[in-house]
């Protein structure tokens, strides 16, 4: 009987060990054949938090960047990093697309900002008054509305048809500005609040697009809340006079504080 037990609970504890294992393996085979492929614009490239990749040329890729500090901490089997400083939506349909397959796992993409006028609202604002900053920016809102969707549908459906079986996370763009913060210069708070909103109402329209979809849409404000311009710890640059396009982009501590716990999250 005692011979009997032993075997027993010996038979019990190696099935439970093999199970184990098996399930491990499981888990390493899926991880192995994992892939995710990272689309879009400066937000996703990494414009902003400098160590650029000089074969990425002007679309200003970088180890810094959200997507690339995902796959280093998850190890991905296939990571393709297309994001391109600039991107608007018909550049990810020409030039971005092609890594994608029926075995990607994992979409990530930032786009929108470019297409709606977000370098030009910006200069504007910065260089004329708060009545056509104001104007420029109520413009850019008539874009998001008018045509930006379409825009946004075309760029979804050419994800889905390639690459069906992934998860797709569409993240959004921060606030800027900190109203009543730190301060004591350059834009007025009404263009502040006017920028801010416009940014909203950006990432309302993409949240939408993305949900008719059937993809995850991340948005970034809370993750950005007490870290904007004007804020006592800003993760975005303001004007940067000796790099003007990095200007208004996330600083490495945005993409890694701002960005990455929101994909992280999403995934």
């Amino acid at each position: 009987m005692k011979m009997s037990r032993f075997a027993a609970l010996t038979s019990s504890l190696l099935l439970a060990a093999g199970a184990a294992l098996f399930g491990a393996g499981q888990a390493a085979a899926a991880q192995a054949d994992f892939g995710y492929v990272a689309l879009g614009d400066s937000y996703s490239s990494g414009l902003g938090a400098g160590n650029y990749d000089g074969t990425s040329g002007n679309c200003k890729r970088t180890t810094r960047a959200y997507p690339a500090l995902w796959a280093a901490a998850h190890s991905p089997q296939t990571f393709a990093f297309t994001a391109c400083s600039g991107a608007r939506t018909g550049d990810v349909l020409s030039g971005q697309l092609g890594p994608l397959n029926s075995g990607t796992d994992l979409v990530s993409i930032t786009i929108g900002g470019n297409d709606a006028g977000f370098s030009d609202v910006m200069t504007t604002c910065v260089l004329q008054s708060e009545s056509t900053c104001v104007s420029r920016v109520n413009q850019a809102k008539a874009y998001v509305d008018s045509t930006l969707p379409a825009q946004l549908d075309q760029v979804y459906n050419a994800i889905d048809s390639r690459a069906p079986a992934a998860r797709v996370v569409v993240l959004g763009y921060p606030r800027f500005y900190k109203l009543n913060g730190t301060c004591t210069a350059g834009l007025t708070e009404g263009e502040r609040a006017a920028i801010n909103g416009a940014a909203d109402h950006l990432n309302a329209a993409i949240a939408k697009r993305a949900a008719n979809h059937g993809f995850a849409f991340a948005s970034v404000a809370g993750t950005f809340t007490g870290h904007e311009i004007c804020s006592g710890s800003p993760w975005l640059h303001s004007v940067n006079w000796l790099n003007i396009p990095e200007s208004y982009h996330p600083t490495a501590a945005g993409q890694s504080g701002g960005y990455l716990p929101v994909l992280t999250s999403a995934a």
